[in-house]
């Protein structure tokens, strides 16, 4: 039957009380014993000296003194020793010298009976010296064998106690201490560790408990290792298979991974940049320093193998629960593209250039046509002449805004930056649509300071984005409406814009208002290829300048562009 801890403590405690109790038990049964000897002593052997002593006295004085008073003095002393006959020989001592006695008493020969008084009582007085010597050396054995013993009896006790007081601990401290070890060993990992204890009581139970918990533990580190194991070299697979360099970063900033692709464009080993913080690897990559630190997602170009790359940068932030985990750059390689865009670029420019010729030749013969010297022509013919001019003035426009497109995409803008006067770009864009503006019968307006300094800009191309603005503000202006010219002066530049009543443009649309081809859809109006906007972002950027808009629905629009001032 197991025997439980408590039990084992209260066993404990019982053993060391039942020590204590046992070395008090000797040692008070012998002082008892001591004691009840020396008392006999005392009341014995010393007693009857004490009356012999008396009556040896009044035999001195039966001559002297009053002899009735001294035999009686000697009977009473007689009688207490009559009483107090303890030693062997002594009785018959006692009672010859009751005979010797009663013969003083009846005055029969006194001095023989005195000498027969004297010898017995020195008689009783040698036996109880006697005795008192035998019993005082057995006391003195006695004692000696009390301390003996006692001493025995302590050792085995002190012994006892201090085998049990080292020896009892380590029964709770060694089970403890071997729990302390396993639960470090787990706490570290180490589910292998095992506690080995002999012991039914309840550290046996913990330490079976124990086993069994790091048993599972291992089973489970075991499988989900494997799992870990197999789910990290299936991710680093599909990493390096990716065709686009990739670099993960942990929210802590630690690179955690890097392609192929990623490693051969910052030309490191895995070594140099895996499991290192972006801090330290900023400090000896430029190419990792500016994809960590650059924001926006411009294309760039990187140099590999001698050949110009282009590329574009992504993040993806790694997010769960609502906290970022880390992120991952990814680096689209925009090369093929990039030579696509250049190649569409150098065909728009040629063949926009190609058709402007036909087309001046065309528009020449049409003038020809309208002039009576050639012939006069009739009302439908004249329909006819005027719209072919229609058309032609349409794609010399297209032409033109697309000729303007190749130069911007192909880096080619080329602008006449100077000091010019925003009366004169507002003045001539203001002229290019007067006759537009009749033809509706829109007034135009002018909110403009009477004081204005001159701004750094290509008047031409300022003008141009003016003439953009103000000829889409009379295409979606109705009828007897009217358009504001405003300039506004702030104090690194001067606004220009253009506000319509028309019916305003959608706030989903107005963030994609300036790309390229973009339409605001529904309008009623089909005319424009949808760059007009897009080039005139672009010139306004190239100027140093910005360009944006404001508007809602049913209240109109405000376009604007701002130049600095020089």
């Amino acid at each position: 039957m197991a025997v439980q801890l408590k039990t084992k403590i209260a066993l404990g405690g019982i053993f060391l009380f039942a020590l204590l109790m046992l070395s008090g038990a000797v040692s008070l049964f012998y002082f008892n014993k001591i004691t009840a000897e020396s008392k006999d002593i005392v009341k014995n052997n010393y007693e009857t000296l004490a009356y012999t002593r008396e009556m040896l006295a009044e035999m001195d004085q039966l001559n002297t003194s009053d002899s009735t008073i001294v035999l009686r003095s000697f009977q009473s002393n007689l009688e207490l020793q009559e009483k107090n006959i303890t030693e062997p020989g002594e009785k018959e001592l006692t009672a010859s010298l009751r005979k010797s006695f009663e013969g003083i008493k009846k005055r029969e020969s006194v001095d023989s009976f005195r000498s027969l008084i004297r010898k017995d009582i020195s008689g009783i007085m040698q036996l109880n010296l006697q005795a008192i010597d035998k019993k005082n050396n057995a006391a003195k054995l006695s004692a000696e064998k009390a301390k003996t013993i006692i001493a025995i009896i302590l050792s085995l006790c002190i012994l006892v106690g201090l085998t049990f007081i080292f020896n009892f601990p380590s029964l709770v401290a060694s089970p403890i201490a071997s729990l302390t070890k396993g639960i470090r060993a787990i706490s570290n990992k180490n589910y292998g560790e095992r506690i080995h204890l002999n012991r039914t009581d309840e550290f046996g139970e913990l330490a079976n408990a124990f086993n069994s918990m790091a048993e599972k533990l291992d089973e489970y580190e075991h499988s989900n290792l494997a799992k870990i194991l197999f789910e990290k070299q299936r991710a680093e697979t599909v990493i390096n298979s990716l065709k686009d360099a990739s670099i993960g970063i942990e929210n802590k900033g630690i690179v955690l991974f890097a392609n192929k692709q990623a490693l051969q464009l910052l030309n490191l080993k895995e070594q140099d940049i895996i499991g290192w913080p972006q801090e330290e690897v900023k400090k000896k990559n430029d190419l990792f320093r500016f994809l960590i630190n650059e924001q926006n997602n411009i294309p760039f170009k990187i140099v590999v193998d001698g050949k110009e790359n282009y590329f574009t940068k992504e993040i993806i932030e790694l997010s769960r629960d609502s906290n970022t985990n880390g992120s991952v750059i990814v680096l689209k390689n925009i090369t093929p593209f990039k030579e696509l865009d250049v190649a569409k670029t150098n065909f728009m420019a040629t063949i926009s250039h190609e058709l402007k010729t036909p087309l001046a030749s065309s528009d020449f013969s049409l003038k020809l046509l309208e002039d009576e010297r050639t012939g006069i022509l009739n009302k439908e013919q004249k329909e006819l002449v005027e719209s072919l001019k229609e058309d032609n003035r349409r794609l010399l426009r297209i032409l033109s805004e697309l000729l303007d497109l190749s130069q911007v995409e192909s880096g080619k803008i080329q602008l006449n930056l100077q000091s010019a006067s925003p009366y004169f770009i507002i003045q001539k864009a203001e002229e290019s649509i007067l006759n537009s503006a009749k033809e509706k019968n829109i007034i135009i307006k002018r909110e403009i300071p009477e004081t204005l300094p001159p701004v750094k800009a290509d008047a031409e191309k300022a003008t141009w984005v003016l003439n953009n603005f103000l000829s889409n503000a009379v295409k979606y202006t109705p009828e007897n409406g009217e358009i504001i010219i405003k300039a506004i002066h702030n104090k690194e530049y001067i606004e220009i814009g253009i506000q319509d009543f028309g019916t305003g443009i959608e706030p989903g649309f107005q963030s994609k208002i300036f790309d390229r081809y973009f339409k605001v859809p529904n309008t009623g109006i089909k005319k424009g290829t949808g760059l007009g906007l897009a080039i005139s972002k672009d010139f306004a950027e190239a100027m140093g300048g910005s360009i944006g808009v404001s508007s809602a629905i049913g209240k109109g629009s405000y376009f604007f562009f701002r130049l600095l001032t020089t």
